[in-house]
């Protein structure tokens, strides 16, 4: 058996890194920033999903010379005029806490009856110094209130279209069936085994 290729995901947020190993492995090991004894905060300053993702890439080829990924996810609110986008996790200050992003979401959304709203993920690979970007969305309502205990981030209030439970109470399984995140490691798959 050929041995996988390994890849390094500029990240340290296990949950990502759970949904996409979960997918990517065992045709590659993903290896996290942690794993090659980077601690690095790299700052997110770009303006958009794809320039964050790109930073964030560009950091660990620039300083490795490794093939590596990255990425970048926002959630939409289409009355907020897709806010908070690129802010998604400091939407309620620098201190990056997904229970007061949670709550400042539900209270801007109080009354309003347009619920609409996707998560965008944003994938850049650098294999061998050739920079790729990958897109993965999924569209769905943002609850009234928080449900479910799986999941991270705005998992309980975001309801997929189609289903009945939130994200937080979906199996990390079914999660990674329709997930945004999900669609874009998808096709970054599909492109690395071409």
């Amino acid at each position: 058996m050929k041995k996988p290729r390994k890849l390094v995901f500029s990240t340290n947020n296990e949950h990502k890194l759970e949904e996409v190993k979960a997918i990517l492995e065992p045709y590659y090991q993903i290896l996290s920033l942690k794993d090659i004894g980077d601690d690095t905060d790299i700052p997110e300053t770009g303006e958009t999903l794809e320039d964050n993702a790109l930073i964030k890439a560009n950091y660990l080829w620039d300083t490795y010379h490794t093939n590596c990924f990255a990425d970048d996810t926002g959630l939409e609110v289409e009355a907020l005029n897709n806010a908070p986008g690129v802010y998604s996790a400091r939407y309620a200050g620098e201190q990056k806490s997904s229970t007061d992003n949670v709550a400042k979401l539900l209270k801007e959304l109080e009354g309003i009856e347009n619920r609409n709203a996707q998560f965008r993920t944003v994938i850049a690979l650098i294999i061998d110094g050739k920079k790729y970007v990958f897109e993965g969305k999924i569209k769905g309502v943002i609850t009234t209130s928080a449900r479910g205990n799986s999941g991270f981030g705005y998992d309980p209030v975001f309801q997929p279209e189609g289903y009945d439970k939130t994200f937080a109470e979906l199996t990390l399984a079914d999660k990674n069936e329709i997930s945004h995140r999900a669609r874009a490691v998808e096709q970054l798959a599909l492109f690395l085994r071409k």
